[in-house]
Order: C-alpha cells, then structure tokens, then sequence
C-alpha cells in the first residue's frame, strides 16, 4: 500500500517585508500587518523567485533577528532552489504560524503573543510602519485526511493564530472543538464558529501540563473518526500525547501535535558573572554518567512504569519490571539527582520529575535509544579506532555499518526516518534539466522515499528502480509513493540517484557501490551532507559522527570527487541544494 504523504512541500524562498501597521487583538496579543514587493513574485541577484504561498493553517515561517541587531549579517544565503544557513554567530530565529495571508492586498499578518520576554516578541513591541523584517518558509502544508467526522484543536495562546486561521478558511469540511487555555480572561478571542463546533476556553499559567491534560480528559469524545491538531509548550503536551497515544488509542496519523515554544526552568536561569566563574576554577568535562543512567531507565522502562502508575514505591517499580530490586535502588537515587523521577527518598512514591517528563517525548528519547545513540556509544573505541584508521562503530559492532543495516530492519528503518527531512531540500535536484529525457531512475539509499516525494511534487513521473537488498527495500516498501511505477529489482536506468547511501558506508562499500551503479546507467546523482548545517547547534559535531559511522569524515567536494574517480565517474557538476546538502551529477567516464 502507498504511503499517505501528510505534508506537501514549498519552495524556500527568503523574504523581506516591511510593518504596514500594528495592532492590538486583545491585551495578551499583538498583530503585525506586513507587507512588500518580495510578497509576490520577484526576482534578487539573477534568481527569479515564486510568490509567498502559506495554505495551510499551521504553516510556519522562520523569522531571522541577531542578538547584536545586525540582520543583515545573519541573513542566510539565497541559492536558486532553498536557503543555505552559512555560520552567524549572532543570528535568532524563531517560528511564527501566519494568521491571514492577504494575496489581493499584499499582506501577512503574524499575531505575537505579549509576554514581555523574547526576541520576537520584543522586535513586536519596537515595530513601527516601515521597520524591516526577513524571514524564510514556509517549507511545507500540512495535509489533513480527507474524510473526517470531526476534528480536536487544542492549544495555548501562542496556537490562537492558529486555530483562528483554521475556523476562518476550513480547510476541512467537518465540526470542530476547539480546546484553549489562556492565562486569563483578557486573552480570549472571538473566533468564527459553526452549527456544530465548540470552543472550550481554560484559565491556566502558561506551560500548566496538568490543567491541559485535565482539560483533554474532560472533553467528550465524538462519534465517528477524528483527528487531533494540538501546539502548546512542550512539556505540557506530553501527557496529552500519551493519553490520546494509548488510551484513546488514535493512530499517529490521526495526531499532529507540536511544541511551540519551550519554557526554561527557573532555576537554570541565572548564569553566574565573571567573577564567580573566575572562582568555579576551569570549566570541567561534563561526565557521560547521566546519559547513561536515563538510558538505562528508559531500557527497563522506567520512565514509562512510573507514568503510567505514578506513586509506586521502589519494590513495587521493580516487581512491575520484573528486575532486582537492588539494582532499582541503585538507580533511584541518580535518577532523582538528574530529575528524571522525584519521591526515591521514600516518600509518597515514585513519579516522574521535569527530566523525566522529557523522556516521554519520542524524539528525546531516540537520543538515548535509538541509532544515534549506538553511534555514541560506539565511540569508547574512538582512540582504538584512529589509531588502526578504521571506524568507532565496526570496532564496536565487529562488522561495518553498512553491514548492520543491511540485515537490521529497524535500524534501516531509522535511517530512513532521518530522511524525510531531505524531501524540503530537493527542489533544486528536480528541477535540474537532466530529468528531462528521463524514463527511468534507479534508486538507492534510505533517501529514496524522499526522492520519489519530490519528484512526485515536481510532476516528475519517471518508472522507478530500487537498487536495496531485501531487507532495507522492504522498509523502503513501506514509506514510498506511486507504487504502480517501481520495479523492485535493479537493472539499467537513464539516471541513478543514490539518496544518503554513502553516509553509512566506508570508502571502500562506496567505491563499490558506484562501481555496481556504472553497470546499470551512465548518469548518477549522489546526494549527501558535504558540511555542516549552518542552523545546527551540532555543527561542529558533524565530522566526527560521520568518522564515527564510516571511518571518514564529513566527506566534502572534493572527496566525493576522488570516490568516483576510483569507481570510473567523474563530476560533471555539483548542486547545492541547502543546509549543507548537495547533489552531485556523475557521468561515466
């Protein structure tokens, strides 16, 4: 069966647009009418750019501020097809969902919510008629199933923008029940309701994970089937994830909920002066100690026992989990040192602390147990490794690790999880003239399904190969579109691309894989990360999980270049497509 695409994707387009006026919604909202030339179709520095589209109601767009006010020095590049986020070390950007996109009168309208903190909400406070304002997106719309009997907004004040843009345009043709909570009565809003709809309102401090999922609970389920559209701080909405998850038992793509914005803990606010880091003496190594101790909770499970049945003692936890109770008291007092649960001295029982309500959280948790985790753990064997020239993870693993995902299904599945993201980066790969005699693309790598994604959006419909061995093709299976034109063998194509297959693959598995795509075609693209993604606080981090992962670094230009020397390819030329991306065009030599 075809997978359902759940997004469809836009061009990446950065924009300036200058204030036309400013607005009061309520005491606790501002508006801020914007407009410009850039609004519509425009061309800057040669490149001829669409019109600013944003359909869908909980579109984003990325607006670009610096800490030292020069935006212009933030400002990230302009390719032909997507932005590339080049190093600035004062730039700040924050996501804002349009509330009206105006096209008749050249206008966008973005709502901030007034809470008297944040560089957002500050640039609102100073705007005045003329001010400047760039900004980049949106790069996707989400797209909502097409029958639906009824559909659940839930959200905080800073998701009003919107749910109101939702009840104004309907985008889908079935009662909603809208569900808010508001620090106080001065933040309600007068949305267009219909016969049929309902609007909840709560009076709740912002970032109140127990009033939210109180309030969920308390709503009545409808009849028939449903889909659920949350945004809120992320904390708060964990609990209504895992209640909507496993007790009301709604498929993920029946669910889209999103944190807006993410509250800081108080008491990590105050960052000592100069003096008094003079006096903490040099900045020590932080240990590896608590990453291994949340691992190991979450291994057991836990983190998942104490959410679902908060106020066990530690012998009742490890009857639940059937381990030695021993080992739990081992555990219990560093996992409350690190907050992950609260209550281990013996008091009204065991729950989980802010660190553990974290945990919840399926993208935290793959930081602790999913591949990029096993990577990190690969890396005891770093000085081992560099000193015989060969990779962290097959000294760890006894095989490389292109041969463990080959024969492991749920870590290939990973791997392609980790690609959907190159589906927003691909326009400039189908937009290239060389699909224009293209009959037939042979595909490779866990980016496939992202390359068919984007073909797909393109109007590209070329007859399709898949060049994977039976386990990884079997996932791809799986997350690929258009199945009524893929061939599940591989065998000759007028182009092969090979989509992030070199990143888990040593020198010598990519060699000879571009030696096997040279019997099968004339011209291949490989499309990989050849540096750092500029927007990432990881950045620096980049080389060494790619020297941990095949035994090279980060491969660049020019060692993509000497790879397919090696293989009989030379480079007929390199598209940038954006965050550090690029495809490169091979031809046989």
């Amino acid at each position: 069966m075809a997978a359902q695409r759940a997004y469809t994707t836009h061009p990446l387009v950065l924009r300036r647009v200058t204030v036309r006026r400013v607005e009061e919604v309520t005491p606790r909202m501002r508006r801020v009418v914007l407009g410009g030339e850039e609004l519509a179709a425009f061309t800057r520095d040669g490149i001829d750019h669409p019109g600013f589209t944003a359909p869908g109601f909980d579109d984003h767009i990325k607006l670009i501020l610096a800490a030292d006010g020069d935006v212009r020095a933030a400002l990230p590049a302009q390719l032909p097809h997507g932005i590339e986020w080049t190093p600035a070390e004062h730039r700040l950007t924050r996501d804002y969902t349009p509330r009206r996109v105006d096209h008749r009168a050249g206008e966008l309208h973005l709502d901030f919510v007034v809470h008297g903190e944040g560089p957002a909400e500050a640039w609102s406070a100073s705007a005045r008629e003329g001010d400047e304002l760039w900004f980049v997106g949106p790069k996707s719309s989400l797209r909502l199933p097409e029958r639906l009997d009824w559909i659940l907004l839930v959200g905080d004040e800073t998701a009003l923008p919107a749910i109101g843009r939702f009840l104004d345009e309907r985008p889908l043709d079935a009662p909603a029940h809208v569900l808010v909570t508001v620090p106080d009565e001065a933040a309600r809003q007068e949305p267009v309701l219909r016969d049929g709809d309902t609007i909840t309102w709560v009076v709740a401090e912002p970032g109140d994970a127990a009033a939210l999922d109180a309030a969920v609970r308390a709503l009545p389920v409808p009849a028939g089937e449903g889909y659920v559209w949350a945004a809120a701080e992320s904390r708060a909405l964990l609990p209504v994830r895992r209640y909507l998850q496993r007790e009301r038992k709604l498929p993920k793509d029946r669910l889209n909920i999103t944190g807006y914005w993410h509250r800081e803990e108080a008491a990590a606010a105050e960052a000592p002066d100069t003096a008094d880091a003079a006096a903490q003496g040099p900045a020590e190594i932080p240990s590896p100690l608590p990453w291994l101790v949340a691992r190991a909770a979450l291994r057991l499970g836990v983190v998942d026992a104490v959410a679902d049945a908060p106020g066990l003692s530690a012998d009742a936890l490890a009857a639940r989990l059937g381990v030695s109770g021993a080992g739990i008291g081992v555990l219990l007092p560093l996992l409350a040192a690190y907050d992950v649960v609260v209550g281990a001295d013996g008091g009204a029982g065991l729950r989980l602390g802010p660190a553990g309500e974290e945990l919840l959280d399926d993208h935290e948790r793959e930081e602790y147990t999913g591949h990029e985790a096993e990577l990190l753990l690969a890396l005891t064997h770093l000085a081992p490794a560099v000193r015989d020239g060969t990779s962290p993870w097959r000294l760890a693993a006894g095989a490389t690790l292109h041969d463990t995902v080959t024969h492991d299904a749920d870590r290939y599945a990973e791997l392609v999880e980790e690609c959907e993201q190159l589906v927003f980066l691909l326009t400039g790969l189908t937009a290239d003239p060389l699909w224009a005699d293209v009959g037939t693309c042979l595909l490779t790598g866990p980016g496939s399904a992202s390359v068919v994604a984007a073909l797909d959006d393109a109007g590209r419909r070329p007859r399709l190969r898949i060049a994977e061995e039976s386990v990884p093709a079997e996932i791809l299976r799986g997350h690929l579109t258009a199945p009524d034109r893929i061939d599940w063998t591989a065998g000759p194509a007028d182009v092969a691309v090979a989509a992030k297959a070199l990143a888990h693959r040593t020198d010598e598995e990519a060699v000879a894989l571009l030696t096997r795509l040279a019997e099968w075609t004339g011209t291949a693209v490989l499309v990989e990360a050849s540096r750092p993604d500029g927007l990432s606080p990881h950045a620096a981090e980049a080389a060494l999980h790619a020297y941990t992962a095949t035994g090279s670094p980060l491969r660049d230009s020019a060692a993509l270049a000497a790879l397919a020397g090696r293989s009989g390819w030379s480079v007929d030329r390199t598209i940038a497509l954006g965050w550090g991306t690029e495809a490169t065009v091979l031809r046989r030599a």
